[in-house]
């Protein structure tokens, strides 16, 4: 009933430009891929009443507007260092008005129906779900949980990379820094560019903004021959499991595909030991890993599919 490719791209961690990216761009009349499944999903955990299991599909993403701010200063002799225009201390300014900034929340159904499934008193559920009481709320989450809901209903700027100074006693006159900036569905480029705007209020005008990479986010439709797949699958393991969709909020090369108007998926499966509070605490983390039991039920859902949907 049709045909299966694997895609094997080594370059997702930077962009996926040269990979997915590139074979889209380049090769797409000898891809046209209707589905695509990539990875990011498969986390398993009880709803809200227990007496249900919820299991994870990434159906979207966060876009992604990696940015290098510039901060000029004056070079001078680092013995005198009082009345200096020195570019490390404004950059410096610069990093902790992007860790303070708070933009406003976005809520949509997606989350909504990722709060319904959590495990918390019913008022603070009802604040998650609120735009106006969200941010409060938040702060009152374990420290693993508050991470993901902020990111999940947020764009974040989180300053990653410094470069600047050429020598211990000379005043720096450039420093760069590098922010990754993952945005909600609607921030656009020019977005973006108010919100840097804002965050830095006095000090916009004198940093230099230049886009290193940008994507929009994205989200596929759920009701569709390829979820009912999914729901099989996952219900042959998990008898009575209900898929939960989900907006993730990192990056995959799902985005290519559906730039293509292709439905594209993150699908997985995991053991129950491993929540999506879990998993997010990992990435990139100093324990980053998965469960052997993990890895082998994935890789038994993943040729389920494809044996049901292709077969």
């Amino acid at each position: 009933r049709g045909t299966l490719v694997y895609l094997a791209c080594a370059d997702e961690e930077a962009g996926g430009t040269l990979g997915a990216g590139h074979v889209v761009d380049r090769h797409w009349d000898s891809l046209r891929a209707d589905y695509c499944l990539t990875e990011n999903g498969g986390t398993v955990s009880r709803g809200a009443r227990g007496d249900e299991l919820n299991v994870t599909v990434h159906v979207g993403e966060k876009g992604v507007a990696w940015r290098r701010l510039r901060v000029k200063g004056t070079p001078g002799h680092g013995s005198m260092p009082y009345g200096s225009n020195n570019a490390l201390v404004k950059a410096a300014q610069v990093v902790s008005r992007l860790a303070d900034y708070r933009p406003a929340p976005y809520v949509d159904e997606l989350w909504r129906a990722f709060v319904d499934t959590l495990h918390l008193d019913p008022a603070v559920k009802a604040a998650l779900a609120d735009p106006a009481r969200i941010d409060e709320s938040i702060d009152s989450l374990d420290p693993r949980l508050a991470k993901l809901a902020w990111s999940a209903t947020h764009t974040t700027f989180s300053p990653n990379v410094c470069h600047g100074g050429v020598k211990t006693n000379v005043i720096p006159d450039a420093v760069d820094v590098e922010v990754d900036i993952r945005t909600v569905p609607g921030d656009n480029e020019d977005e973006v560019r108010r919100h840097l705007d804002k965050a830095l209020g006095g000090l916009a005008d004198e940093v230099e903004v230049d886009k290193l990479f940008s994507k929009p986010a994205s989200v596929s439709p759920i009701d569709t021959p390829l979820w009912h797949v999914l729901g099989r699958v996952v219900d042959a393991h998990y008898p009575g499991a209900r898929l939960l969709p989900r907006m993730i909020v990192g990056f995959t090369d799902a985005p290519y595909f559906r730039d293509k108007g292709a439905v594209a998926y993150g699908f997985g499966l995991f053991s129950r030991t491993l929540t999506a509070e879990a998993m997010a605490g990992r990435f990139h983390g100093n324990d980053e890993r998965i469960d052997v039991e993990s890895l082998t039920l994935t890789t038994q859902a993943w040729l389920e599919v494809c044996e049901q949907f292709l077969g």
